[in-house]
C-alpha cells in the first residue's frame, strides 16, 4: 500500500524527454513580470536618452500639425491625406523608442526558456472549455499566487511613487516661481526620477517573479517513479533503439583500439585473417597485453595502421588464430601462450637493434609452435 502511494505522488525531477515535449507543445516557463519590466524599463531609458531628439522631432511635428496649409480649407478631400501623412511623421519621431521597446520585449522569453514557436500552442484545447477546470483556475493555486503578485505590483511601485513624491515635493512647489523653460526641464526632470523609481520596482517584483516561475514550472513537469520506470522501459525496450546503442558502443570500442594500435610492440597476423596487438613494457606488466584484435577488415584496418607507424608485424598463423580467440582487450594474454609470444618479442627486439645497427645480422623470423585447442 504505501509503495503504491509513493509512486502516485510527483517526487521526480522531470526526464530530459519530457522536458523537450512539453517546449515542443509550446508549454515553457513566462514571467509576464519579468516581459512588463523589461519594456517599460526599455521605455524608460529611451526617454531618458533620447529626450533631445525626441523633444526636437515632437516640436517640429506640432508645428507642422498646428500651422496646416490654408489650401486644405478649400480642397476637404485632401484632409484624411494630410492627418495619415501627420500619424506617419509622429510615428517616425517615435520610431526609435518603439523599436526599443519591441527588442526589450523578446528579454523575458529569452532569459526564461528561449524563443520557441510552436504549433501546437495553438490548437484549440477543448479542456479549457470546461467550467470545472475554469473554477479550479479561479479558485485554484495559481489565482492566489495572480493575486499575491497583483498586490505587490500595487505595493512596490505604490511605494516607489510615494517615496519620489515625497522626496520632490519641494522642487514640485518651485515649478510655480520658476520661469516656463526651467519649470519644463525641472518638471521633465522629476518625472524622469518617478518613472526610473516604478521600472526599479517592476524590477524588484520580476527578480521574485522569475524564479518562482522556473520553480513552478519544473514542479508541474515533476514525475512519479512509476512513470520514470515506464519512460525508460518504453526508450530502452525499443528494438531500433538497442540496435542503434550496440552499433554506437561497437564502432566507438573498434575506434579506440585502432587509436592504441601505433602504441603497439609488435602485430602477430595469420598473415589475412587475423590480426593482434601486443604491447609489453618491463616492469610495470606482468605479461604483454593485448591492445587490438579482429578478422578481415578491421585485420586490415590494424595491419595499415601498424604500418603507417612503422609497428612491427609478424606472420605466426596459428598464434595469432590462438589470440584471437583466447585474448581479451586491454588484458594480458593466457599464460599457455606466454612462450610462443616472448620469441615473438625477442624477434622484434633483435629486428630492432638491426636496424639500429647494433646488430650486424638480420634476425630469422621465429618457427612458431602453438596448440590452437582450447585450453581445458
Amino acid at each position: 500500500m504505501s509503495e503504491q502511494d509513493e509512486s502516485g505522488e510527483r517526487t521526480e525531477q522531470p526526464s530530459e524527454k519530457r522536458l523537450r515535449e512539453a517546449r515542443e507543445q509550446g508549454n515553457i516557463p513566462r514571467s509576464r513580470e519579468l516581459a512588463t519590466a523589461a519594456v517599460f524599463g526599455a521605455g524608460v531609458v529611451a526617454l531618458l536618452t533620447m529626450s533631445a531628439p525626441l523633444a526636437r522631432g515632437s516640436l517640429g511635428w506640432m508645428k507642422i500639425a498646428l500651422s496646416p496649409d490654408p489650401q486644405l480649407f478649400k480642397h476637404p478631400d485632401q484632409l484624411f491625406g494630410h492627418v495619415g501623412n501627420l500619424l506617419l511623421q509622429l510615428l517616425w519621431v517615435v520610431l526609435p523608442m518603439m523599436g526599443l521597446c519591441v527588442l526589450a520585449g523578446f528579454i523575458g522569453p529569452v532569459l526564461m526558456g528561449g524563443l520557441r514557436f510552436s504549433g501546437k500552442a495553438l490548437m484549440p484545447d477543448l479542456k479549457r472549455l470546461s467550467p470545472l477546470a475554469g473554477i479550479k483556475r479561479l479558485y485554484g493555486a495559481e489565482s492566489v499566487a495572480e493575486l499575491l503578485k497583483s498586490l505587490l505590483r500595487v505595493a512596490f511601485v505604490g511605494l516607489a511613487a510615494g517615496l519620489s513624491l515625497k522626496l520632490g515635493l519641494n522642487a514640485l512647489r518651485e515649478l510655480l516661481t520658476m520661469p516656463l523653460e526651467q519649470a519644463v526641464r525641472s518638471g521633465l526632470g522629476f518625472a524622469g526620477g518617478l518613472l526610473l523609481a516604478c521600472a526599479g520596482a517592476l524590477a524588484l517584483l520580476a527578480a521574485i517573479d522569475a524564479p518562482y516561475q522556473k520553480w513552478n514550472w519544473m514542479r508541474k513537469l515533476k514525475m512519479t517513479r512509476q512513470e520514470l520506470r515506464e519512460e525508460l522501459k518504453e526508450s530502452e525496450g525499443r528494438p531500433e533503439v538497442k540496435g542503434r546503442i550496440r552499433q554506437m558502443q561497437h564502432q566507438l570500442s573498434q575506434r579506440r583500439m585502432i587509436e592504441d594500435v601505433p602504441t603497439a610492440d609488435v602485430i602477430v597476423v595469420n598473415p589475412t585473417h587475423y590480426a593482434v596487438a601486443l604491447k609489453y613494457e618491463a616492469g610495470q606488466m606482468g605479461a604483454p597485453r593485448v591492445v587490438a584484435k579482429g578478422v578481415d577488415e578491421i585485420a586490415l584496418r590494424i595491419r595499415e595502421v601498424a604500418e603507417a607507424h612503422r609497428v612491427a608485424v609478424v606472420s605466426a598463423p596459428p598464434l595469432a588464430r590462438a589470440l584471437y580467440r583466447e585474448g581479451q582487450l586491454g588484458r594480458e594474454i593466457p599464460v599457455r601462450l606466454y612462450t610462443a609470444v616472448a620469441q615473438i618479442l625477442s624477434y622484434v627486439y633483435q629486428l630492432r637493434a638491426w636496424r639500429d645497427g647494433s646488430l650486424a645480422e638480420h634476425p630469422d623470423p621465429p618457427s612458431v609452435d602453438v596448440d590452437e585447442g582450447k585450453p581445458a
